[in-house]
């Protein structure tokens, strides 16, 4: 079997306190992974840092856009680059730990021999395994994944979920249908388009652990956006034929 190449991409704002730590850790990992970093033009120089290191790191890329843009196409700009340069199996993850890289390895398992076309790293398959988050925060979450499988039909647990793992093939086709969310809704439209395609979709029990350093990005407008979000992307559904390409 060929090696298959393997990228994380991980959006960041104002995530100096994280961002050497998170590299560093990525990059000692057993299997190669090679890091993007798309920056929303940090104040406090996360870039500036990450150029830095990547005197250091060869496996390292950056991205830099004008300003906050939005989660959503921070991730779909990051696709595209790896895309374009043909890496097998893409991921994304958080630049504050809240993901643990170690888990990388899990993910790279379940995709790279075949079970899985998308696997997540699932904060909800077997229990609530979320340390640190304040009791509201975490029935908030569960019970929005709760929601989106009532109004969905999907089966996947933790639909927020904002660590996974794309062969590249689902990302090419997800393409050809338009992400419309720029913040967490984001990550549930992108597992709706990837269901729909008819892809397997497989969910690897995580620990989540809320960030250390920084601070945390989440706002009611972007729960807002998710909760309305559903429900359009379900309404434009019934009219869109999937077609799955690979």
């Amino acid at each position: 079997m060929p090696l298959m190449t393997n990228i994380v991409v991980i959006p960041t704002y104002n995530e100096i306190e994280n961002i050497e730590a998170i590299i560093k850790a990525v990059s000692s990992l057993r299997t190669g992974f090679d890091i993007l970093i798309v920056d929303d033009n940090s104040p406090d120089g996360t870039a500036l840092k990450v150029k830095e290191l990547q005197t250091v790191y060869s496996n390292l890329h950056l991205i830099e856009r004008s300003g906050k843009l939005g989660l959503g196409t921070a991730y779909l700009t990051g696709f595209d680059w790896a895309l374009g340069r043909n890496y097998d199996l893409i991921y994304e993850m958080d630049a504050d730990f809240s993901h643990n890289p170690k888990d990388l390895e899990r993910l790279f398992k379940a995709c790279s021999t075949g079970k899985a076309d998308v696997a997540i790293g699932s904060r909800y398959v077997s229990g609530v395994n979320v340390v640190n988050w304040p009791l509201s925060r975490i029935i908030m979450s569960y019970f929005a994944s709760v929601y989106v499988r009532i109004i969905t039909g999907m089966k996947v647990k933790d639909t927020t979920a904002g660590f996974v793992c794309y062969r590249s093939a689902v990302l090419r086709d997800i393409k050809s249908y338009p992400i419309r969310s720029i913040g967490y809704g984001f990550q549930i439209e992108m597992k709706f388009t990837a269901w729909k395609l008819g892809y397997n979709i497989v969910e690897i029990p995580i620990v989540f652990t809320d960030r250390k350093l920084g601070s945390s990005k989440m706002s009611g407008g972007i729960f807002s956006e998710a909760l309305w979000g559903v429900i359009r992307m379900k309404l434009r559904s019934l009219f869109t034929k999937y077609t799955k390409t690979a």
